[in-house]
């Protein structure tokens, strides 16, 4: 009876160590430098707001807000209702060569690359303009 108590405990340890293990494979892997370079994890962009026609203001979780600055700019960007933010090579966006804004026009989605990311301070935020508050 005791042999079966322990070869039950040892079988469900050892699901729940793969079980966490499989977990953890399956999580993106993290930049070395992420918070010393500002990362942040594309899926967490939750809200816009285009400044001009080659800036567009992010807002990543509760808090954070980037500026990115496109390589080229988009008569469509200040109309469109949604954009997409894709990461390249992954899914973590530490500098401008990781992110492409997909913008909606009446011939298709743009593809734009991102020349510039900032991440704005508090003060900054809240010196931003009603409408390019994301």
């Amino acid at each position: 009876m005791q042999l079966r108590h322990v070869i039950t405990t040892a079988l469900t340890a050892a699901v729940l160590a793969a079980a966490f293990g499989d977990l953890a494979a399956a999580a993106p892997a993290k930049p070395a430098n992420r918070d010393k370079a500002g990362c942040f994890y594309a899926r967490n962009v939750d809200g816009f707001a285009a400044v001009d026609d080659q800036t567009v203001n992010i807002r990543v979780g509760v808090k954070d807000v980037y500026q990115l600055t496109l390589f080229s700019p988009s008569q469509d960007l200040a109309f469109t209702q949604g954009i997409a933010l894709k990461a390249k090579g992954g899914d973590w966006i530490c500098s401008a060569l990781d992110a492409t804004v997909v913008v909606r026009s009446p011939i298709g989605p743009q593809s734009i690359p991102v020349n510039t990311i900032k991440k704005l301070t508090p003060a900054q935020v809240a010196a931003l303009p009603a409408k390019a508050r994301p």
